[in-house]
C-alpha cells in the first residue's frame, strides 16, 4: 500500500470551510446517519484483512488476532450499539417547566453541534480514529480526521476506506506530522477529540483555547492493578497478562503497575513466569506478540531497563529472546518484570505504554490506596479481590477514568458505559449514549401555551401583579 503524501497546511482552514458549509445546507438526519455508520461498518468489513496489513506493517509485527479484536471488534459492537439506539438518543427529552411557568411544556433537544475535529493515536490507529468519527457522525456531525504519523500505512488506508464512505464534504482526512497536527488543533472546530499523551494533549488544549473550541482529551497515566489479600491468583494471572501485554503493553488502559501483598509478591512473580511460558514459548518469530512501534518508542522503553539496573533493581525477563540481534532488528521487547521500584526510577514517573511491568508489595489496603492517591488520577483502576469490602473500599477512595473488578480492559468494550479519564488522565467522555451527547448540544426548548403568569408581571406592579409576585415567591 502506497503512504499518503502529507496534506499541506494551507488546506487545513479551506477543507474545515467546505465542510461546515456542506454541514449549514443540509444536517444529516436519522435516514442519513443511519446509512451513513451501515455503510462504514460494511466498508471496513470487507477490507479487514487491508486493514491488518496495513497495521502490522506499520507496527514491524502486530499479531492479526490482536488487531482484529482491538481495531475490528471494538469498531463494530459500537456501530451496533449506535445503530440499535440511535432514534431513542435523538429523541428530544420532556422536561418539567414546573409550576411557576405553567402552562408552558419544556424539552431538551440534542442537536448535532457542527464539524468535529478527531485527532487519533498510533497505538490502536483504526480503533482511536473510527469509533469517535462514527459516534460524532451518529450524533449528526461532519468529521475531520488526523492519523497518527507514526502509523503511515494505516493512515492511507483509512484515508481510502473514508473516502469511498463519505463525499468529501461530510468527512475529511488530513495527513502529516507534528506541524500539521499543530495547525489542525488550532482549528475552529465545533469540538475537538484527541487521543494520546498528557504532555500532547495539553498543548491541544492550549491551541483549542484559542477558538474556545471545547475538547475531550482521552490521555493516560500510570493505571494501577491492585491484588486483594485473599484472591486466588488462578483467577487473576490470565487476565492482568492479558491486560498488560496485549498489543505489546502499548495500550493506554494497560495496567501500568501491580500493587501486591507483600507476602504474596514472590507467588505472584512465579505465576507471571508460568503464563508466559504458555503463551509464548518461543518468543522469537511469534506470530502472537507484537512489536513496539519504531525505533524511538523501542529505545524509550530500553532506557527504563536501563535506568531500573543502574538503580539496582530487580529486572526479570519473564520469555528471554535467543536472538538478542533479531530482537533488536525488530523491535522485540520481551515481557519483562520490574521489582519493588521506588518513585526516583524512570519507569515509576512516566507513563510505560510497553511490555515492563513494575511490581511494588503493600502490607495492608490503605497503604495501596494511599500510593494510588499520592500520584495523578489513572485512567484505569482494576481491582482483583473477592472480598466485597475490599473492593468498595478501594472504590470509595480512589478516582479513576474507569474500573474493572476482576477483569483488565474490558470496560472499554462495554458499548453502553462511558469511557473517559479525570485529571492528568483525562477529561470528557464518548462511547455509546454519552459520546453521542458529547458531539451534541443539549439545547433546551421552552414552549409557550395559553394565558400564563408572565402576562401579568409588568409595571405599574400593582394590585393583580402585585398578587402575582408574592405567589412566584412564596
Amino acid at each position: 500500500m502506497d503512504i499518503a503524501s502529507t496534506t499541506p497546511v494551507s488546506e487545513l482552514a479551506p477543507t474545515l470551510q467546505m465542510l461546515r458549509d456542506a454541514w449549514f445546507a443540509k444536517r444529516p438526519d436519522y435516514a442519513q446517519r443511519r446509512a451513513d455508520l451501515q455503510r462504514l461498518r460494511d466498508a471496513l468489513k470487507a477490507r479487514l484483512d487491508e486493514m491488518v496489513a496495513a497495521v502490522s506493517a506499520d507496527f514491524g509485527h502486530r499479531s492479526r488476532h490482536e488487531s482484529l479484536l482491538g481495531e475490528g471488534m471494538t469498531v463494530f459492537a459500537e456501530i451496533d450499539h449506535m445503530l440499535k439506539h440511535l432514534r431513542r438518543w435523538m429523541r428530544p427529552q420532556r422536561r418539567s417547566p414546573g409550576w411557576r411557568l405553567w402552562p408552558a411544556k419544556a424539552e431538551v433537544r440534542y442537536v448535532p453541534l457542527g464539524v468535529v475535529g478527531v485527532i487519533a493515536p498510533w497505538n490502536y490507529p483504526v480503533n482511536l480514529a473510527l469509533v469517535p468519527l462514527a459516534t460524532a457522525i451518529a450524533a449528526g456531525n461532519h468529521v475531520y480526521l488526523k492519523p497518527s504519523e507514526h502509523t503511515p500505512r494505516t493512515s492511507e488506508f483509512l484515508r481510502s476506506l473514508l473516502a469511498d464512505v463519505f463525499p468529501a464534504d461530510r468527512v475529511a482526512v488530513a495527513i502529516g506530522g507534528a506541524e500539521v497536527g499543530g495547525a489542525f488543533a488550532a482549528l475552529p472546530f465545533d469540538h475537538l477529540l484527541f487521543t494520546g499523551s498528557t504532555a500532547v494533549g495539553r498543548k491541544v488544549m492550549a491551541a483549542a483555547a484559542q477558538n474556545l473550541t471545547p475538547v475531550t482529551l482521552e490521555l493516560g497515566g500510570k493505571s494501577p492493578a491492585v491484588i486483594g489479600v485473599d484472591v486466588a491468583l488462578s483467577q487473576v494471572i490470565g487476565r492482568l497478562t492479558t491486560g498488560k501485554f496485549y498489543n505489546a503493553g502499548q495500550t493506554c488502559i494497560a495496567p501500568d503497575y501491580v500493587l501486591v501483598p507483600h507476602s504474596r509478591r514472590d507467588e505472584l512473580v512465579q505465576a507471571l513466569r508460568d503464563e508466559i511460558a504458555q503463551r509464548y514459548p518461543q518468543l522469537d518469530g511469534s506470530t502472537d506478540y507484537t512489536r513496539v512501534i519504531n525505533e524511538g518508542q523501542y529505545r524509550r522503553l530500553r532506557g527504563y531497563l536501563d535506568d531500573a539496573r543502574a538503580l539496582g533493581l530487580e529486572v526479570i525477563e519473564l520469555a528471554p529472546v535467543r536472538d538478542a540481534a533479531r530482537a533488536e532488528a525488530e523491535r522485540l521487547l520481551p515481557p519483562t518484570l520490574v521489582l519493588e521500584p521506588g518513585d526516583d526510577a524512570a519507569i515509576m514517573r512516566d507513563e510505560i505504554f510497553g511490555p515492563i511491568l513494575p511490581i511494588k508489595s503493600y502490607r495492608t489496603p490503605d497503604e495501596a490506596i494511599a500510593y494510588i492517591n499520592a500520584h495523578d488520577r489513572p485512567l484505569a483502576l482494576y481491582v482483583f479481590s473477592k472480598d466485597k469490602g475490599e473492593t468498595d473500599k478501594l472504590l470509595s477512595n480512589v478516582v479513576a477514568g474507569g474500573v474493572c473488578v476482576n477483569e483488565t480492559l474490558l470496560h472499554y468494550a462495554c458499548s453502553d458505559l462511558p469511557f473517559g479519564g479525570v485529571g492528568a488522565s483525562g477529561m470528557g467522555h464518548y462511547h455509546g449514549h454519552e459520546g453521542f451527547l458529547t458531539f451534541s448540544k443539549a439545547m433546551p426548548v421552552l414552549r409557550q401555551r395559553g394565558m400564563p403568569l408572565s402576562d401579568k408581571l409588568k409595571p405599574p406592579y400593582t394590585g393583580l401583579a402585585d398578587a402575582v409576585v408574592k405567589l412566584l415567591v412564596r
